[in-house]
This record gives C-alpha cells, sequence and structure tokens, in this order.
C-alpha cells in the first residue's frame, strides 16, 4: 500500500503534468500523420483520451485528498455522510470520463433494464458478464449515474495498482481478493474469500447493489477453454460440457455470487448481458479500433430471490442456465465481425 500511494500516486500526477505539457505537440505531429497515413487522426484521439485519463486519475487523488481533510483528517471517514459524499464525488468523476468517449471515441451506451427496474430500492445482486476494457466502468457509471444505486464491488486485487481506484474503493464498502491460480486439480472452496464476500453483502440497506463478475477475469478464448479444463479436472463434467456450448461467455465460479446471496438473503439478482467491446482486448485493438463509433448494448433482467433454488447444487444449474442465456442474448446481439 506504501509503494501504491507514496510513489505511484504521486507519479501518476506529475506524468498527468508532463503529458499535459506535451500534448500540442502530440496533436501536431498526430493531425499530420494521420492525414498522410490515413489514420482517421487516430494519435490525436489517443492522445487526448490519455490525457483525459491521467487528469482524471490526478483530479480523483486531490478530490479524495479533500474528502479526507473535510471528514477531519480521516477521523468522519466511515460516516454515512461521507460515505454518500464518496459516492456522489465518483458518480461525477465517471459521468466526466464517459462525457470525454463519448465526444473524443464516438462511443454510446443503451442500457435496456425491465419494467420496475428504477422504482425497486431493496438491495440487489448485480452478476454481469466481464468481456472487454473498462466494462466495469460502464456498470458502475450505470449503477451509480442512471440507477442512483450505491455500488458495493468485488474485484481483483491488482485494480489497485490503479491510485485512484486504490484510494476510493478502499474508503468504500468493496473487496478486493485474488482469484486462484488455474492448477489442473480440483481445490477446496475458498471459505476466506467467500466469508469476506459474506460480510459485505450483509449489511447491505435500500439502494445498495453488489456488484460481482462471477467469470473472475474478462473473457478470451484462452481463458474459456482454461475454465472447461478447470471444470473437467474437478469432475464436473456435464457443466464443462454446458460450458462448451457457450461460445462468448466463460463458465461462471459460483461461489463469490452465491456468499452475496447467502449475506443478503431478501436481495434479488439482475443479471447483466452486454456487448460492443468484444474486439477490443489489447493496446493493438484499440489502436485499430479508433475511434471505436461504437454502441455498448447492456440488458438487464431480473429473478426475484423466491426463484433462487437454496440447495447449492440447484444453485449451480441455475446459475448456468442463466448464464447460458447471456451467451445466447450476445449471440442474437453481438457486431459483425
Amino acid at each position: 500500500m506504501w509503494v501504491r500511494r507514496v510513489v505511484i500516486a504521486p507519479l501518476v500526477v506529475l506524468l498527468a503534468l508532463v503529458v499535459t505539457l506535451a500534448v500540442p505537440v502530440w496533436f501536431a505531429v498526430g493531425a499530420i500523420a494521420s492525414l498522410i497515413m490515413g489514420w482517421k487522426f487516430r494519435i490525436p484521439r489517443l492522445a487526448w483520451m490519455i490525457n483525459v485519463y491521467l487528469l482524471w486519475e490526478a483530479a480523483a487523488l486531490f478530490g479524495m485528498l479533500g474528502l479526507w481533510i473535510a471528514s477531519g483528517f480521516g477521523w468522519r471517514l466511515h460516516r454515512p455522510r461521507m460515505q454518500h459524499l464518496h459516492y456522489r464525488f465518483v458518480a461525477w468523476m465517471l459521468r466526466a470520463l464517459f462525457w470525454n468517449a463519448h465526444w473524443v471515441l464516438r462511443l454510446d451506451i443503451d442500457v435496456r433494464v425491465p419494467p420496475g427496474f428504477h422504482d425497486d430500492a431493496n438491495p440487489c445482486v448485480i452478476a454481469s458478464r466481464h468481456a472487454g476494457p473498462a466494462d466495469s466502468f460502464v456498470l458502475i457509471h450505470a449503477v451509480l449515474n442512471w440507477f442512483d444505486r450505491s455500488p458495493r464491488i468485488v474485484l481483483k486485487d491488482t485494480m489497485q495498482w490503479d491510485p485512484a481506484v486504490d484510494v476510493v474503493l478502499n474508503r468504500l464498502p468493496n473487496r478486493f481478493i485474488a482469484p486462484p491460480p488455474f492448477t489442473g486439480q480440483r481445490r477446496e472452496r475458498d471459505t476466506s474469500v467467500h466469508d469476506r464476500i459474506r460480510e459485505l453483502a450483509s449489511d447491505m440497506g435500500a439502494g445498495d447493489a453488489f456488484v460481482i463478475f462471477p467469470e473472475g477475469g474478462n473473457f478470451t478464448p484462452e481463458r474459456r477453454e482454461r475454465a472447461i479444463a478447470r471444470l473437467h479436472a474437478a469432475g464436473l463434467h456435464r457443466a464443462a460440457e454446458r460450458a462448451a456450448g457457450m461460445m462468448h461467455v466463460m463458465a461462471p465460479r459460483p461461489g463469490g455470487l452465491f456468499a452475496a446471496l447467502d449475506g443478503s438473503p431478501d436481495a434479488d439478482v439482475y443479471f447483466v448481458a452486454h456487448t460492443g467491446l468484444e474486439r477490443i482486448r489489447s493496446a493493438g485493438d484499440v489502436w485499430r479500433e479508433l475511434p471505436t463509433d461504437k454502441t455498448i448494448l447492456m440488458r438487464f433482467w431480473t429473478v426475484h430471490r423466491p426463484s433462487i433454488p437454496v440447495d447449492h447444487d440447484e444453485r449451480a444449474e441455475w446459475l448456468m442456465d442463466e448464464w447460458e442465456a447471456i451467451d445466447g442474448w450476445i449471440d442474437r446481439h453481438a457486431p459483425a465481425e
């Protein structure tokens, strides 16, 4: 933590300043190169978004510093009022980020929800597929700014190397976890991680949303194959066969989601399918796709709590059914390659 806070965070602020000073040069060189090479002004667009993101990181860090001072130098940091101010600050920062993405990258988000979705203030669990860069940012942006809910997130511990994510999410009720590596052998359930997830969900109130990505990482064909192999190695051959039939998603790891359901026994589940980012998986993909001219299509649907099985094995079957529904929806709505 001290390396992240004392070394990396100040370096990001310094880098934001340096890149901002260099942006006019990048714009001039990039515009000329784009005209010559027919690159659709990719270099200026990329330079702008890199600069915006670094300034966004720096602004978030200074904003967090201001909130820390306002909390009595951390004394009232976890009081409800300060938690609310942190959520509002994050919502505002995400609006600014996605406004720039819409303007520079021509990126739109089309969210479709079931009737009565906005009127339901009860706590809920949101389980989403995970594919493409920044889909977690898109989902949290929707939860905060369009649904007016306070998200609690389970995410990889490596995300803490992002300074803004590190500071703000460690102040709010979230959990960073380290997914166990795939060894090819059947593993015992990681009860310590599940206990942390269960505890995080246990005190949710009206307007709270527990956000989790059951696949455990962004979809790639290689990770999909490893997920299938993991099921075979665990002796779950029927589940592996069903996972092999899903081409757009990975087999979900049920433990975290089930722990959240056990922690909040009255919460309904909202499943999230989305498409639009599948072709962007690497830096080369980002360059090729600029400007994106994309619409991220997201669809939510609700499974009310009485419909969710209690028995673990029946729940596993139910979750696989829902994941097959997500895969089928993506198959029908994914843009043509």
